[in-house]
Parts: C-alpha cells; structure tokens; sequence
C-alpha cells in the first residue's frame, strides 16, 4: 500500500481510457450543466464550439473517475482531498473523444497539526487522442503517514 513516504516528487504516471459518448454528455448536461451548446446540435453549431460539446465538469468527472480507477490499480492509503488548483479546461471536448490522464507529483510536506497525514501536490493533465490538452489542474491529495511518530522534515 502506497503511503505519504512512497510519493516521490517528480515521479509521473500515463493512464487511463475513457471513451467520451453523445449520449453521456447530453445526461450530464442535462442534470448539471443545461446549457444549449451542450445539449442541442444547432445552438452548438452556432457557437465558437462548432458542435456538441462537454461541459467542462464533465470533463472533471470523466477525469476523476480515471484517477480513481487508476488508484484501485496502486492501492493508496489516501485520505481524500481538500481541493484542487488552477482548474483549466484548455480545449473543449466532444463525442466521440478518447480522454487519457498523466499525474506529475510537484510537491509534498507533513501537516503540522496532524503528524499521521500528509499532502501531496500533483499537476493533473488530461488529453484527447490527438494528444491535445484538453484540461489541467493541480490535484492536492491527503495521505496516511506510515511512520507518524518521524520528525517531520522540510520538503519542497
């Protein structure tokens, strides 16, 4: 089990394939985010998107559940999350797009306050299968500590 001392900064990972479909993003618009571009063909043809497109939540979900997915694969001792940063949805996605993810671990410190926890920064990158960008964020992860009565040391 992957614990806050196995996390090493400048470690990355390439995973993950999620198929984007007409009809996912029609529900997901439908229930979250009933905009016209991401539920009627000719109100998106007349928008900068062109087409039907996904909303950017929708693209968040579809990229956590291959994070998650790819957590069950390297079982964590994760401890859920406090948020993420810099969200950017960089290019829209479509139906009919293959989404993958790559993770790079940019930093990583003890809590102060609780010895047994860690966090973890991670660049989160998701692309389409023209290896465009399609969504970037940076992923803040707490995690167990295996040896929670070491000194807490200073990293970057």
């Amino acid at each position: 089990m992957l614990h806050y001392e196995d996390i090493e900064i400048g470690s990355s990972h390439s995973f993950g394939q999620y198929e984007v479909t007409r009809e996912a993003v029609m529900e997901f618009a439908r229930q979250f985010d009933p905009q016209p571009f991401h539920l009627d063909d000719a109100a998106a043809a007349r928008t900068h998107f062109g087409r039907l497109s996904a909303s950017g939540w929708h693209t968040c979900a579809m990229t956590m559940a291959m994070l998650v997915k790819n957590m069950s694969v390297v079982e964590q001792a994760g401890l859920g999350s406090p948020g993420v940063d810099n969200l950017r949805w960089v290019k829209p996605v479509y139906p009919g797009d293959t989404l993958r993810c790559e993770t790079e671990v940019i930093a990583k410190r003890r809590s102060q306050s609780r010895p047994d926890m860690g966090l973890f920064k991670s660049r989160v990158r998701t692309f389409n299968q023209h290896d465009e960008l399609v969504l970037e964020m940076v992923s803040n992860g707490l995690i167990k500590v295996r040896n929670p009565s070491a000194p807490i040391e200073a990293e970057g």
